[in-house]
């Protein structure tokens, strides 16, 4: 599968991180390759937790060998503690693209949202459905962790994957369209 961009798609959290790898084409069809959680339990301390989310995403890393790794991007939240947590795992997730010398990039979650679903306040279930429907599962990624990871890795394939000029590159939907055009508007400021 030699014209397939292999992406690991990262969903931080302290408590679950969701892992998704995919496949991508060209023709922008994937492929699941592998999705899950890497877990820490809420009552280990801080450096524990990130000791054992390193070293899951590291199982990760040598198992499914990815291309390129794409995170959700850290935005505010209300509760300090919970989006403190997401940008160490963040954090620690680039690190690790950093040392396997991959290339990374990170997403908002309404880039995410409307990659997938075409709708940038889509909700969880919207989300797990359309992964599914696109990666042709029988039964929706769980959980939500793992479904944002998958994601997250299909976004990146469908918005960064296609070399520019290919015929792919065209092959854009609607929604990413409009997203691609806010983004071009929005760097000009």
């Amino acid at each position: 599968m030699a014209s397939a961009v292999r992406i690991l798609g990262i969903d931080p959290g302290l408590t679950r991180c969701g892992v998704g790898v995919v496949d991508v084409r060209a023709d922008r069809s994937a492929t699941l390759v592998h999705v899950g959680v890497v877990r820490s339990g809420a009552d280990l301390p801080i450096a524990e937790r990130l000791a054992l989310i390193a070293r899951g995403l590291r199982e990760v890393f040598a198992a499914h060998h990815p291309d390129v790794v794409a995170v959700e991007r850290v935005f505010a939240q209300q509760n300090r503690s919970t989006v403190m947590g997401t940008a160490q795992a963040s954090g620690i997730a680039l690190l690790l693209a950093a040392e396997h010398g991959l290339p990374a990039a990170t997403h908002t979650p309404s880039e995410v949202k409307a990659a997938i679903t075409g709708y940038g306040s889509a909700d969880k279930l919207q989300v797990q459905t359309m992964v599914a429907r696109v990666l042709r599962l029988d039964a929706l990624p769980q959980p939500a962790d793992a479904a944002d990871a998958l994601a997250i890795a299909l976004c990146h394939g469908w918005r960064r994957g296609a070399p520019s000029g290919s015929a792919a590159a065209g092959a854009l939907t609607p929604a990413q369209r409009a997203w691609a055009d806010a983004e071009k508007r929005a760097t000009r400021r």
